[in-house]
């Protein structure tokens, strides 16, 4: 099983592919894509759009794994990782692959243990991990290999893996109409209508029912001779 993991970004975005065979996961491919600054916000997006084509058309990997955006208190921060992390799943969509969503905390609890390990840590992590000689550089690609890690090891337990209801839509799109609450509010509303429509052929105690007005027939007209 192939897993693309992404740490996503408008100025960097890392990427790690790792293999699994049964237990054991190794590195296939890591790295970083950098935009220019002088380019501009639709000149990187299409930078990034190009390199995750890539990426999925040589790796052809079964899941493509991303790390979400949990919480920025830089709110420009917060909305060039959104933007970059679209086109992410937009490729991932046409490519016809699986996504799958972690935030910062559940990748570093799941690689090092602890959910707020530092980059070094989950580094080492990874490298332990995978089995690699040295620690993956840059922090990007390391952390997209983190994600990647986390994917390989939740599908393995058969865990099934969603997000936020803000992001679900990208990994499970909700049924409408299937959850308890909106059965139950379909159910209130039917309930309503049934009480306040006419009843038909029944009688309310204490309460004459009028009887019904009968038309008297009208005499045949007779035809001009």
């Amino acid at each position: 099983m192939i897993v693309l993991g992404i740490d996503p970004g408008t100025a960097s975005m890392g990427y790690g592919v790792i293999e699994r065979t049964g237990s054991n996961l190794r590195a296939v491919d890591y790295g970083c894509l950098v935009t220019s600054p002088d380019q501009s916000l639709p000149e990187r997006l299409l930078a990034i759009h190009a390199c995750m084509t890539e990426l999925l058309e040589m790796h052809r990997p079964a899941v493509v794994a991303v790390e979400r955006l949990f919480f920025s208190r830089n709110v420009q921060t917060a909305f060039a990782v959104g933007q970059a992390r679209g086109v992410v799943l937009l490729a991932a969509a046409q490519a016809k692959v699986g996504a799958r969503e972690a935030t910062p905390s559940e990748v570093k609890s799941a690689v090092a243990g602890y959910g707020a390990a530092d980059k070094e840590q989950v580094a080492r992590m990874v490298a332990l991990v995978l089995g690699m000689a040295s620690v993956p550089t840059p922090d990007d690609a390391a952390d997209a290999l983190a994600v990647a890690i986390w994917a390989a090891n939740s599908e393995r337990a058969g865990d099934r893996l969603t997000s936020a209801v803000l992001d679900r839509a990208a990994v499970a799109p909700l049924a409408r109409g299937g959850t308890p609450y909106e059965r139950a509010v379909r159910e209130a509303l039917a309930r309503e209508r049934a009480s306040s429509a006419p009843k038909r052929g029944r009688t309310t105690p204490g309460v004459a029912t009028p009887a019904p007005v009968r038309r008297a027939a009208r005499p045949p007209r007779e035809r001009a001779s």
